[in-house]
């Protein structure tokens, strides 16, 4: 299967930057900035902003091969302070109306793929640094009388009991019967800055113009 055991790092790499909103629930945006800088002029766009948790999840948008769908997410601390990861993200999926769908959430992908079953390790985010994981899921029909699941929106907290985020997706998460998704745990995103070239090697001969010693002498 193309994607199996694809590396989270390579889901970081998928699609564009897309803009996120906060969840009702109180995870509301707030200007960003350095620590004991003066307060900054509001924003429209969510790049510039930071939610009141203090970390900006976003879906970097969806790989699909022969039925078999992953949804990379990458979670931003965009606050002051450090923040502990140790698990998986929390979904809630929703319909075109906004009504959550009942679905099951496998922690790993047992059932659906292999290669995603990592266990979760602490990790903790300096202000700046990401982590990301993959929501995995099939398309697949397998009993014509069910209705197949499609759905519109998908809200995301970094765990579970913590203040979800929607995420824009590029796309319905098309279930088909099946009633299950998959998702990694949280892991380190691959830095962003590419690391610097390594220093040109060394002459191996002696540099023009130096005076060669005699052994003998």
């Amino acid at each position: 299967m193309l994607l199996t055991g694809l590396p989270i790092a390579g889901l970081l790499l998928l699609g564009a930057c897309t803009d996120e909103h906060a969840d009702a629930g109180g995870d509301g945006p707030r200007p960003g900035g350095r620590p004991g800088a003066g307060p900054t002029a509001p924003s429209d766009d969510p790049a510039n902003v930071c939610p009141v948790s203090g970390v900006r999840i976003r879906a970097l948008g969806t790989n699909a091969a022969m039925g078999l769908r992953a949804l990379g997410l990458e979670l931003t601390n965009c606050g002051t302070a450090d923040y502990a990861l140790n698990g998986y993200p929390s979904l809630r999926l929703l319909d075109a109306d906004g009504t959550p769908i009942p679905v099951q959430v496998i922690e790993g992908a047992k059932g659906i793929t292999s290669g995603f079953d990592a266990p979760p390790r602490p990790l903790t985010l300096r202000p700046g640094e990401r982590a990301g994981a993959a929501v995995l899921w099939r398309n697949l029909v397998t009993d014509s009388t069910v209705v197949a699941t499609s759905g519109e929106a998908l809200e995301v907290a970094s765990s579970a009991g913590r203040a979800r985020q929607a995420v824009e997706l590029d796309g319905p998460i098309d279930l088909g019967n099946t009633g299950r998704l998959g998702v990694s745990a949280w892991k380190p995103a691959e830095p962003t800055t590419p690391a610097p070239p390594p220093a040109p090697p060394q002459p191996s001969g002696a540099p023009s113009g130096a005076t060669t010693l005699d052994p003998r002498v």
